[in-house]
């Protein structure tokens, strides 16, 4: 048994599952997360908390299991908490601005990169435009639209000027030295 997998997820007030075969909606204060899991998996409701098991021990159901239960608990937590991401930018001149749907990042490149911002994500830009803040409900798209923001200018090691996570740390290199 997998030992996340048997592990139940409490449903905390406010938030609603419903399941649907292998369909599994979830709603709450922050929007609504739907998504189909394997047929292998059953996916029931305990007294408010929602419990994942397998029909058998084969090997694509283990893999499956504790999968399972943690995309789940993480749209439970989405509807509910929501998820949040900050970028900040340094350089000389890189900077970051939000026109409507578009975030415009000025990279250093001849012009500025765009980024169509996907639905059911919000963009915050701090007024100096170095900080960005990327939320949403689902945290595997908020994971992959501040990997692909990142992905524009990462941060280099000599002097450490791009895109980075804030707290991430940036091994620096000495560079080269004159004899």
């Amino acid at each position: 048994m997998s030992r996340i997998g048997k592990q139940p997820i409490a449903i905390p007030a406010g938030v609603t599952v419903d399941v649907d075969g292998s369909r599994v909606t979830v709603k709450g204060k922050l929007g609504e997360l739907t998504r189909t899991f394997h047929n292998g998996i059953g996916i029931t409701l305990d007294d408010g908390k929602v419990v994942v098991t397998r029909a058998d021990d084969s090997r694509i159901l283990k893999s499956c299991h504790g999968l399972t239960r943690t995309l789940i608990h993480n749209m439970v937590v989405g509807v509910s908490e929501g998820y949040k991401k900050a970028l900040n930018i340094e350089g000389t001149g890189f900077k970051a601005a939000l026109n409507g749907k578009i975030l415009s990042l000025s990279l250093g490149f001849a012009s500025p990169k765009e980024y169509p911002i996907p639905e059911g994500i919000t963009i915050t830009v701090d007024p100096a435009g170095v900080n960005v803040t990327v939320e949403g409900t689902s945290k595997e798209l908020v994971g992959d639209v501040a990997a692909r923001i990142r992905s524009y200018y990462p941060a280099e090691p000599y002097k450490g000027k791009g895109i980075k996570y804030v707290g991430e740390k940036i091994r620096r290199k000495q560079g080269k030295t004159v004899a």
